[in-house]
């Protein structure tokens, strides 16, 4: 469901479609935590938490199955424009996507991205309770600022767009990301380590829908399709793998070492990004030459 959603609206939509769809995501990570908490304070209801969680989901099920012939009416109405519109794609590489320059690289960003944002969400709790010694219930909350984060970032992300490449934006984003792991790393008052989730939250925003719809405009719509399925299973790879192993890190030594391990996934995605950007650069001088 994932990579087709992503793949529709990056083949049919604008940057800052892509950005709001992801700013709505945003909207349920930052409420799920604020309900749990919610329960958690009030004699530790924890059951009615998760409760409520699946009765939004079955709604959302629900709300899908009805909207479904918008999808097809939307998608039938652009499909001359798409075709117009489609570039070609490079010689002798439609077939294996994964031999394209700059594909390894940015499957390796998914990867780091999802682990980095999956590994805030499930062990910053932990991080405010036993290294910041806040309570559990405040530490739920704080987390929820770090969604927070991420939801208002892509809000306004969506409007950024019309001004400012998808390029620039996740530059831009993972070096204020950078800054929000320092503020956790060094020992600072505890009211920098909730700037620091924000300037997390704020700085991964742009990155994963600028590069989803980049997609596109990098390898060309012939290979979107393919490349997104990759992509989505690369995430869900680092969102699965990465946090639990920093976990069995953390239980072999501090919890205090997550600002740490984010700091490094977001300098290899910095690194792999600009590589990315170069190989772009090059490869459209080179289509310039032709």
């Amino acid at each position: 469901m994932d990579a087709a959603l992503n793949h529709y609206v990056a083949t049919h939509f604008q940057a800052h479609h892509m950005s709001w769809l992801h700013c709505f995501w945003g909207v349920g990570a930052t409420l799920g935590p604020i309900i749990m908490s919610g329960f958690m304070r009030d004699h530790d209801l924890w059951r009615n938490g998760y409760l409520t969680i699946s009765l939004i989901q079955f709604a959302l099920v629900v709300l899908l199955a009805f909207t479904l012939p918008l999808w097809k009416r939307m998608e039938n109405l652009q499909s001359h424009a798409a075709k117009e519109s489609q570039g070609e794609p490079f010689r002798g590489q439609s077939e294996q996507p994964l031999r394209t320059k700059g594909v390894k690289l940015t499957l390796l960003t998914f990867l780091f991205y999802c682990g980095a944002e999956a590994s805030v969400g499930l062990w910053g709790s932990s991080f405010l309770v036993n290294v910041k010694e806040l309570p559990a219930a405040v530490a739920a909350e704080w987390v929820a600022m770090y969604y927070g984060g991420i939801t208002v970032g892509r809000l306004i992300t969506g409007f950024v767009t019309f001004k400012v490449s998808n390029r620039v934006l996740i530059r831009s984003g993972l070096l204020v990301s950078i800054a929000g792991a320092a503020l956790l790393i060094l020992p600072l008052p505890t009211y920098c380590s909730l700037i620091g989730f924000l300037l997390l939250g704020l700085g991964f925003a742009p990155i994963y829908p600028c590069m989803l719809h980049d997609t596109p405009e990098r390898f060309g719509k012939e290979q979107t399709q393919k490349l997104m399925g990759y992509q989505m299973a690369v995430a869900y790879t680092g969102a699965t793998l990465l946090p639990p192993l920093l976990g069995w890190i953390a239980a072999q030594t501090t919890v205090s070492i997550l600002p740490f391990f984010i700091a490094f996934y977001i300098a290899f995605m910095l690194y792999g990004s600009e590589r990315v950007n170069r190989i772009m650069k090059r490869r459209a001088a080179q289509l310039e030459s032709l």
